[in-house]
């Protein structure tokens, strides 16, 4: 499926999970640390989990305000999404994550918020590049 690209951005990492992160424009660097849960020392630090977290709740905040307009509604300035991704062994071998996203929309009905919420993991391409890939849990906070 072609994607006609609108923009790029390039990072590196080095030392893997225990090492460092950047962007290569400078405008984000992050030192990665290892989670004790995943045998590691813990400490100062970020995962890749973290930031793919991160990453996915802006994302999907963002899908949202895209679709309101077809919608014939608002995202509230409020809105909060909140991402945990876990990481652990696939019984068929190797790792795989899982996402929960809980999403909170001050103001709307729930009907309402429930289509923003579906309307938006259609188009948002986190979620585009885990579908049928990822157990993505979404709900409405």
């Amino acid at each position: 499926m072609p994607v006609d690209v609108k923009y790029r951005t390039t990072a590196s990492a080095t030392g893997g999970r225990d090492g460092s992160a950047k962007t290569d424009d400078g405008t984000f660097q992050v030192k990665l640390a290892i989670p004790k849960e995943l045998g590691g020392p813990g400490g100062a630090g970020n995962n890749p989990e973290q930031l793919f977290a991160a990453g996915y709740s802006a994302c999907f905040l963002g899908a949202m305000k895209a679709v309101a307009p077809s919608l014939k509604t608002r995202v509230p300035a409020d809105t909060t999404v909140t991402t945990t991704v876990g990481i652990g062994p696939r019984s068929e071998g190797g790792f795989g994550i899982t996402v929960d996203m809980a999403i909170s929309l001050p103001g709307l009905d729930r009907p309402e918020a429930q289509k923003l919420i579906d309307e938006a993991h259609q188009i948002c391409p986190y979620s585009n590049a885990t579908r049928n890939n990822v157990d993505v849990k979404l709900s409405l906070a």
